[in-house]
């Protein structure tokens, strides 16, 4: 399977199954669409009557050109791993969201956990409990080396101690355990000091920050108790935090709504800002909710994943430039063939865990009914649920055995499927639209910073 797209003046071939990506001319582009359909002799045929300014050694050339593209397996490339999924074994847990607090200090109106409780009263986890979860990570943790956890909420640093006391046990769990720990911070910044600076920078592999982008839209939707605007509240300890980083990894993140199509404009503000590490996210909302997508909002969408990406491309050359989460695409060493095939592993290599030390397979699932996994003590005692989980796969969804950009996205979020579909075999279609959009914008950046790079001789 291949995918013919034109932005920003390229034209792009992807071979999904060997992920080699061609930028052609419009003789080659019109060449590539019709190679399977038609035989080699009514493509020389068509090209001729096409473009007459060409002799037909030119065309001739041009499709001997194309056929070996396609026997070094770089172009109409089958797709032969299935078997992989059948033949690997590998459910060992790697990752833990250690939900340490369902309770939260911001009444954001997209929360997906219900003002940060998950349907609770507002719990705390115990350092008891925290320490039986990186005593459980251990325990089911296979042969993987590097095991990562998130401390999530809820905003997790309303129980700052027990954070603090998870990190040193894990700490001293690494001696003789063969393990080491990167440890995530994602915090909505209010409670941000001196000491969740120092500790951050000393033992967090990474911290990820809350803001939408422009005042007038993050007020609208990351709302404080009093009524106070949260932005003036939290841009001052984001800037502090970030900039303590020095190197190490953080990224703002935010969400746009409806509210907000013109995005563009929120990434740009926080890149002026001076982040350099962005990341802006759909909202999935339920339908028919004011600020909850909409099929028909994916034109302006579509514009402003392809505004950004030529502003990116600007300011690269400018030397301001500044990342973007989905459009960090690593096409020499990214998730292996397993990954692209199953995702996030979901339900299997991670999981999340409660206040109370309760399982379910992600954050976005936590206290759904029908998800509950077991606990941090008895273990998973769900069977069939994570058989499910490690069973589901970009085969078994079958909207994804025709699209282009499956071995990218490797099937979606289940999470996001369940709650727009009911199955978590089946696919957030607007959100597939969306992944798509991004990838194309993705790849086309690479294109063209290698072309110019070629312009250039380097």
């Amino acid at each position: 399977m291949t995918h013919l797209y034109k932005l920003a003046g390229n034209n792009i071939v992807l071979d999904t199954a060997s992920g080699a990506i061609h930028a052609v001319d419009d003789v080659a582009w019109d060449a590539i669409k019709i190679y399977e359909k038609v035989g080699k002799e009514q493509i020389q045929k068509l090209l001729l009557e096409k473009y007459q300014e060409l002799d037909e050694k030119d065309i001739i050339e041009l499709v001997s050109e194309i056929e070996e593209l396609v026997n070094e397996g770089k172009l109409y490339t089958e797709d032969t791993y299935q078997a992989v999924i059948s033949s690997d074994s590998q459910t060992s847990l790697k990752a833990l969201c250690l939900n340490v607090s369902h309770m939260c200090n911001m009444r954001c109106t997209y929360c997906f956990a219900g003002k940060g409780e998950y349907g609770s009263q507002g719990e705390l986890m115990s350092l008891e409990t925290g320490i039986r979860a990186i005593d459980f990570l251990i325990e089911n943790s296979g042969e993987h080396h590097t095991l990562d956890v998130d401390f999530f909420g809820g905003e997790p640093l309303l129980n700052w101690n027990v954070v603090k006391g998870i990190v040193e046990y894990a700490r001293k769990a690494e001696q003789g355990s063969g393990r080491e720990f990167r440890f995530t911070l994602t915090t909505n910044a209010l409670l941000i000091d001196e000491d969740v600076i120092e500790f951050s920078n000393k033992e967090m592999y990474n911290v990820v920050m809350s803001l939408d982008g422009r005042k007038d839209i993050n007020d609208a939707m990351r709302i404080l108790p009093g009524g106070k605007s949260s932005y003036d509240e939290i841009l001052p300890k984001i800037k502090k935090l970030s900039e303590a980083r020095e190197g190490r990894e953080y990224y703002i993140r935010g969400t746009y709504t409806r509210n907000n199509l013109d995005f563009f404009n929120d990434i740009i503000h926080m890149a002026d800002l001076g982040f350099s590490m962005l990341s802006l996210e759909p909202v999935v909302a339920m339908n028919g909710q004011e600020h909850s997508l909409r099929s028909d909002d994916l034109p302006i969408i579509f514009e402003q994943y392809e505004q950004l990406a030529l502003e990116m491309l600007k300011r690269n050359k400018e030397n301001r430039g500044f990342h973007f989460y989905h459009y960090e695409l690593d096409l020499t060493g990214g998730p292996c063939i397993y990954k692209r095939l199953s995702g996030c592993g979901v339900g299997t290599e991670y999981l999340a865990v409660t206040p109370k030390g309760e399982l379910y397979p992600c954050h976005q699932l936590v206290g759904e009914a029908g998800f509950f996994m077991g606990d941090i003590w008895q273990g998973v005692t769900n069977s069939k649920l994570k058989d499910d989980f490690y069973n589901s796969n970009i085969y078994t969804r079958e909207k994804c055995k025709t699209c282009w950009a499956r071995l990218y996205c490797s099937g979606g979020c289940a999470a996001n499927a369940w709650h727009d579909t009911g199955d978590i075999n089946d696919v957030y279609e607007l959100g597939c639209e969306l992944f798509k959009k991004r990838l194309e914008c993705a790849i086309m950046m690479v294109v063209a910073q290698n072309l110019e790079k070629n312009s250039n001789g380097q």
